[in-house]
Parts: structure tokens; C-alpha cells; sequence
């Protein structure tokens, strides 16, 4: 399977497991699961087959771990970034004292003025490292990375949680909780 393959399954999988299951005619349960076969049929039906190698090899291979497959084998699932409805059932998690959350310079007056916002997701999404927000920062141009008081915001009762692969979430950030890279020296 060539690169350029896996990253055409894996954008594929992320579009229907994450936001439009429907597309292909499938339906995740409350979890965010969706049959395997199923999945594979509909990827048939809708001109983008799909065998059941490719997707392991997808899901073992994404460097994002954006997928996880039942322990029976069965199902396969999403582990974050959802615009449907899911409940992934992650349990609240003490957050370190500082995560990070990369993003494009022509978002920051609006993360100023309404701070980072899920818009149509379940949460939104914070590293662990800066490193890992430059990586998904740069994904629209040059990437700022900005700092998220996550200790503050857990002692004033903002719950976290932390997905399958490290992604840290939270129903929102607001302002006052960011130190913007003019801040952070």
C-alpha cells in the first residue's frame, strides 16, 4: 500500500467515521462505532473499496493513532474530532499545567476576543507539546502556537478529558486562559 494510498484511506475514514457516516450508509452507534463490514460494504457501494488489510494497515500505521479497532475485532471508531453526535466515553482527567494548541496568525483576534471554541466538534483540541501543535498548527500555513493555562482552568472547574492518543479535550478555552506567543515571551 503506498503512502499516498494510506493517506487517501485514511482522510476517507476520518470523513465518514468522524462527521457524514451517512454519506456511505452506515450508522455509528451512541460510541462512535461503526461494523467493520459494514463499513467496508459501504466504502464499496460508494466507489472507494476499501479491504479489510487496508484498514489495519491504516489504523496501525496513522502517526495521529486517529482510529481504534474493538478488542473483538469487530468495530472500528474514531477517537476524537466528531461533529456527530457520539459519546466516546472518556473519563475527566487532571490536565498538566500547561497544554498548547497550534493555530493560523489569522485566527487570533477572534481567539482573543472568544478564545478557542470547539465550533463544530464535540471539544476543542490541545497538546501535550509544543512540538505536536506546530505539527497540527502548520496543517494552514505558518503555525502559533498558543499556551493554555490548563491547571488554572481545572482549579476554576473546566473539565478535561484525554482521547485514546494523547489529544487533550475540553468544551472550551476561553481568553483569559491563553497566553499568546506576544505573552509567553
Amino acid at each position: 500500500m503506498s503512502e499516498e494510498r494510506l493517506i487517501k484511506v485514511s482522510k476517507f475514514l476520518s470523513f465518514v467515521l468522524r462527521h457524514r457516516p451517512e454519506k456511505i450508509g452506515i450508522q455509528l452507534d451512541q460510541a462512535g462505532w461503526a461494523e467493520i463490514g459494514e463499513l467496508l460494504a459501504g466504502c464499496q457501494r460508494n466507489g472507494f473499496p476499501v479491504d479489510r488489510d487496508e484498514l489495519h494497515k491504516v489504523v496501525k500505521s496513522n502517526d495521529k493513532r486517529r482510529f481504534a479497532i474493538s478488542q473483538d475485532g469487530q468495530r472500528i471508531r474514531a477517537v476524537q474530532g466528531h461533529s456527530v453526535p457520539v459519546q466516546l466515553g472518556y473519563l475527566p482527567k487532571q490536565p498538566p499545567d500547561r497544554l498548547y494548541h497550534g493555530t493560523a496568525s489569522r485566527f487570533l483576534a477572534a481567539i482573543k476576543q472568544q478564545g478557542l471554541t470547539k465550533q463544530s466538534r464535540h471539544h476543542v483540541h490541545l497538546s501535550q507539546t509544543r512540538a505536536v501543535a506546530d505539527q497540527v498548527g502548520s496543517r494552514r500555513g505558518r503555525p502559533v502556537i498558543l499556551t493554555i493555562l490548563a491547571k488554572e482552568m481545572a482549579e476554576a472547574g473546566y473539565v478535561f478529558y484525554r482521547s485514546d492518543n494523547d489529544v487533550w479535550l475540553v468544551g472550551h478555552v476561553p481568553a483569559e486562559y491563553i497566553q499568546f506567543p506576544d505573552e509567553t515571551g
